[in-house]
């Protein structure tokens, strides 16, 4: 990660620089996630932020654990969308956290199986999911199970 923001006198007052900062890889051959704060804190809204990229990381370790178990379970999915909210909490002094995460997966699976046993994954996907399980908020999920037609 490294603070491209500098706007030519650092940080010599609160408007005077950018919180724009890109986030490489390990490997070259990752693409560049260019990264800032919310809005609400100056940031780009046009960058991906901290609180966003949180979200993120727990809808994707959701989904990956989801895709397998649905594997092993003999489900077959055939799409998977996300759309994942958070509350978060400010406090007097600048510091906040959030409370919890609702994730809210669409799936569709292939005719044929058993839209029950489907969504009951998500149950077991949540006791799996490295990300969820290092937070200190919990992380409930919404799912939607649909038959491909």
């Amino acid at each position: 990660m490294e603070w491209t923001g500098n706007l030519g006198t650092g940080t010599s007052g609160y408007r005077t620089y950018s919180r724009n900062h890109d986030v490489r890889g390990t490997t070259a051959d990752l693409p560049v996630i260019h990264g800032s704060a919310d809005p609400a804190f100056r940031g780009d809204a046009y960058r991906w932020n901290p609180e966003q990229l949180l979200l993120t990381s727990l809808s994707q370790c959701h989904m990956l654990w989801y895709l397998h178990l649905a594997a092993d379970a003999g489900v077959t999915v055939t799409a998977y969308s996300d759309t994942p909210t958070g509350i978060m909490v400010e406090h007097p002094g600048g510091t906040g956290e959030f409370t919890s995460a609702t994730l809210r997966p669409t799936v569709t699976i292939a005719p044929g199986n058993d839209p029950e046993r489907a969504a009951a994954l998500h149950d077991r996907a949540a006791e799996y999911c490295f990300i969820a399980r290092s937070v200190n908020f919990p992380v409930h999920h919404e799912a939607v199970i649909t038959t491909e037609q």
